[in-house]
Formats: structure tokens, sequence, C-alpha cells
């Protein structure tokens, strides 16, 4: 019973995090040569011409360490196809989109922009 309660509390505590937040419906899972399968989720939320993006990534860290065997990685990010920027973190603002819907695709690749296998694409709408 004490564990179904616990259960309950922290479902109630990761959606009232999550509320407000629109996750895309493509990500993708990919094997990247470890025991541990790298999980990559995305969630979004359009604030004017403003895109706010927050990324779960398991398995590839954003910051060099000292840890041997720590995949090191970044995102590309896309927008309507074409390469906009990089980032090392896990969140971030997409600014000044214009308005019309357009479509973002974020990339985890290493430190030489060689590809994890790691996407994710989703639909932003820019509200005029």
């Amino acid at each position: 019973m004490k564990k179904c309660i616990k259960l309950t509390i922290l479902s109630i505590f990761l959606v009232s995090i999550l509320s407000g937040f629109q996750a895309s419906n493509d990500s993708q899972v990919f094997s990247a040569d470890s025991d541990k399968t790298p999980t990559f989720f995305v969630q979004s939320k359009t604030n004017g011409k403003d895109v706010f993006v927050e990324c779960i990534l398991s398995g590839i860290s954003f910051r060099q360490s000292d840890h041997k065997g720590q995949k090191v990685g970044k995102l590309v990010i896309w927008v309507d196809g074409k390469r906009t920027k990089e980032v090392n973190a896990a969140a971030f603002i997409i600014k000044g989109l214009p308005p019309g819907q357009h479509e973002v695709k974020l990339e985890v690749v290493d430190l030489n922009n060689k590809s994890y296998g790691l996407t994710s694409e989703f639909l932003v709408n820019i509200p005029k």
C-alpha cells in the first residue's frame, strides 16, 4: 500500500513538472556501442517567437570529464532543414523564429560532429 502511494505521489510530481510542455513525437533511441543504450527525449514549449527546448539524454554527457569511457557530445539544431547552431546544454532557447510552422531537428553528435544516431524531430507553430 505504501509503495502504491509513493508511486502515485511520484507520478503527480512528474506530471506537474512536465505540464505546459509539448513532447516531441519522433524521439528515437539508438544503441551506440555501449552496455547501456543511450536514450533521448525532448520537450518543447513555444512562447511568442521563441521555442524553449529541454532534452533528457542518458549515456552521453555534454561535459568533458576525466571518466574513461564516458561518451561526450553536443546537440546540432536544424530549423527547416538548415543547420542553425550547436549547443552543449540539455536546455536551451531557439530565438526569433518567424511566424508559421517550422520543423526542428535535434541531432546528438560527438565533438568531431560524428552522429551518435540519436535524433528528434518536431514541429512548432509560431503565431502571427
